[in-house]
């Protein structure tokens, strides 16, 4: 592809932003490397700074913490809400810990009021007139199938922590019911304010935050040819100084959050591969595969070097068709534990869950529990908020690099409502079974989870028939997850470190691949799950506000090129073009042009004017 917008037809790049720049024009080029001068050394050295010190500080932070107590730290640390990190022995894990409940409590509220706005600005956008405008131009054809995109965009969006939460999060709310409820813990009503929670923590509101993401960076890319990078999105207000400092900070900060964000998924996917490992060793093997973090790691590197060979395959060839084989698999294992658990409660209790979330929905989206005197929310929605935040920049770029040429009505409800309802019904299934399993007798799914939430799902395919079959294809399903968000994040990562460029060295892809792992593995070593959270939530936090401006700016945007397309002199333009023959207007109304496509006979003739645009 290449690395300005497409200039195939007459009214492909007829809006594109007065600059004279273009993606990558000031990249160092060395050593099979394309890469922005400043944010790839930048973002590159904070991570491997992250990495070292927690690898330094493993152990003990008892110097650190000294010299914070001598210097009065500890105490302006604590009046803001860290707490706990007094003495001598504090750990990388302590500390990890300290931090994600400060950033919590103090930011909860902050979250919550953000990702509900983001719900709002989306609806708004797809329901309004601003939903006829094309990403890419009035010209612009679909890159990809309809199959092919739902199917890279889930694997991107959802893969890892549906398998991983789909039975732990309900069976855990099940014992320790959300205060907003106020069930009692155990019951069938715990068991519908369970499952009612897990909807709302894995349905509209995270695919709405990459839809926001997809939208803008879509937007700004194919419809103003600017870097596909969130420096893009600012130039509504900044123009020009987007390639100035406070462009290379915002693409630092998307490259840094876009890291641990990834790495959090795929440390959790690694935690269960490992889980399901042992399992299935201890049951079927003479031998039993030991669940550590040793393990883990090298898991991590095995799965990272076949990830490398995706990464050299490419985007078709890699990542769209592994996606689209994790589909399959993954349907695959939803129909059997459908069929093999109790069928009949699992489909009532979609639809029945289903209508309890849109009840509760207004309310627990905004429920914030000053009042309950509790601190649940801070260990599960509000890491989720921030977990989907700072997984934002990789899945809404990696959406909008492949959606061009569709509408934004088409784009943000795909993105919205498909994958949300996929997601309850895969949630309705795994997590019904195993409440289902938990309300009649138990299955012992409570004590399993509560003694490592990764292999809960192994748990409940021990109570169901074809144990090693549905184990298996579990661990095979997971692992073609960890590398098809590798491969694309590998991707994701070159565009914003390459300065926008949609083409970079297949060198550079393995360098992110492999530096992606290596974040995963040193936050399991340093912390375990604490450590992933903390980096997801902390991360983040300053990346919310990015996505509150990109509100403002992409309406800004949509609004420039809807009043263009409505235009006199836009109508005029293409009246020229059909003269001459260049484009076929397929379908029109009084003022705006919703479909236009190119003759390919006479598409070489660009001698036509084309307004401008100032957005």
């Amino acid at each position: 592809m290449a690395d300005g917008p497409d200039d195939d037809g007459p009214l492909d790049g007829i809006f594109e932003a007065d600059t004279g720049r273009s993606p990558g024009d000031g990249n160092v080029q060395r050593w099979g490397f394309d890469v922005h001068p400043r944010v790839f050394p930048v973002a590159a050295t904070l991570v491997v700074v992250f990495v070292v010190l927690t690898l330094l500080f493993e152990q003990a932070f008892s110097l650190a913490v000294a010299g914070l107590t001598t210097l009065g730290v500890t105490d302006v640390l604590a009046s803001v809400g860290v707490t706990g990190i007094e003495g001598s022995s504090m750990t990388a894990k302590q500390a990890f810990g300290a931090v994600l409940g400060a950033v919590s409590g103090t930011f909860g509220w902050f979250y919550i009021l953000a990702v509900n706005l983001f719900i709002v600005v989306v609806l708004f956008f797809a329901l309004s007139g601003y939903g006829d405008v094309r990403l890419g131009g009035p010209g612009a054809e679909p890159e990809f199938s309809n199959f092919g995109w739902y199917s890279m965009l889930f694997s991107a969006g959802m893969g890892i922590g549906l398998m991983f939460w789909s039975v732990g999060e309900p069976i855990t709310h099940l014992g320790t019911v959300p205060p907003f409820f106020g069930a009692e813990a155990g019951t069938a009503a715990a068991g519908q304010a369970a499952l009612g929670t897990t909807f709302f923590h894995w349905g509209f509101h995270p695919w709405a935050i990459y839809a926001l993401v997809g939208l803008g960076l879509a937007f700004f890319a194919y419809n103003r040819g600017l870097p596909l990078t969130f420096r893009s999105v600012f130039w509504p207000l900044l123009g020009e100084r987007i390639y100035g400092w406070m462009g290379d900070l915002v693409d630092v900060l998307a490259v840094v959050a876009t890291l641990f964000g990834l790495s959090t998924s795929l440390g959790l996917g690694v935690q269960q591969i490992n889980a399901g490992l042992t399992f299935l060793s201890g049951r079927y093997l003479p031998f039993a595969v030991p669940g550590s973090t040793l393990v883990q790691v090298g898991i991590i590197a095995l799965i990272t070097a076949v990830a490398t060979l995706s990464v050299v395959a490419g985007l078709d060839e890699g990542v769209k068709r592994l996606s689209e084989l994790n589909l399959y698999v993954m349907g695959l294992l939803l129909g059997a534990v459908l069929l093999l658990g109790p069928t009949v409660f699992l489909l009532g209790t979609f639809v029945e869950t289903l209508g309890f979330y849109v009840s509760v929905l207004p309310e627990l989206a905004f429920w914030s529990e000053s009042f309950s005197g509790t601190t649940w929310q801070h260990t599960w929605t509000v890491f989720y908020w921030g977990w989907w935040v700072s997984w934002s920049p990789f899945v809404g770029m990696f959406i909008a690099r492949i959606s061009r040429g569709r509408t934004v009505r088409e784009f943000l409800l795909g993105v919205l409502v498909l994958p949300a309802l996929f997601s309850f019904l895969w949630m309705a299934t795994f997590g019904g079974s195993a409440l289902f399993v938990e309300l009649n007798g138990g299955g012992g799914l409570t004590g399993a989870v509560e003694n490592d939430v990764a292999t809960a799902m192994f748990e409940l395919f021990a109570v169901l028939p074809l144990t090693a079959v549905t184990s298996v294809v579990a661990v095979v399903l997971v692992t073609t997850f960890f590398v098809t968000s590798s491969d694309s994040g590998s991707l994701v990562v070159d565009h914003m470190t390459a300065g926008g460029k949609r083409e970079v060295p297949k060198t550079q892809r393995v360098f992110w691949a492999v530096s992606e792992g290596a974040v995963a593995a040193v936050l399991l070593i340093g912390g375990g799950l604490s450590a992933l959270r903390t980096a997801a939530i902390t991360t983040g936090l300053p990346f919310t506000l990015v996505l509150l401006v990109l509100c403002y700016t992409l309406y800004l945007g949509l609004r420039n090129e809807r009043e263009m397309l409505e235009s006199d002199r836009f109508s005029a333009h293409v009246d020229r073009l059909v003269e001459r023959g260049d484009v076929e207007v397929r379908t029109s109304n009084d003022s705006v042009v919703t479909d236009v496509r190119d003759d390919a006979e006479s598409a070489t003739d660009r001698s036509g004017t084309s307004p401008a645009t100032d957005d």
